[in-house]
């Protein structure tokens, strides 16, 4: 399942979060593939990630550790393709 991830440092964390990043680099755990992070333009404070697992609890353990910095946003998401079939069998069971 793919999940987007936004993420935003709380008041008076962006320092200690952006020095955290630099050193560590929040590489995703076992068991999640990171499909891309992205940073806002408006000096980093906030951002989102696309990420795959079949373990949500596996997001959480990888969040968890920058909570005291950065609060996050997890919305699991489907690509067009599926969301079409599931509309469209949502559509029939109507008919």
């Amino acid at each position: 399942m793919k999940f987007v991830i936004t993420w935003t440092c709380l008041p008076g964390q962006y320092k200690p979060a952006i020095s955290r990043f630099l050193e560590t680099g929040a590489p995703p755990p076992t068991g999640v593939k990171m499909l891309g992070r992205y940073h806002g333009l408006e000096g980093s404070s906030s951002g989102f990630i696309v990420a795959e697992t079949g373990e949500a609890k596996a997001i959480y353990a990888w969040l968890a550790p920058w909570m005291e910095n950065v609060s996050f946003t997890v919305t699991p998401v489907v690509e067009d393709a599926e969301a079409a079939q599931l509309l469209q069998n949502a559509r029939s069971a109507k008919a």
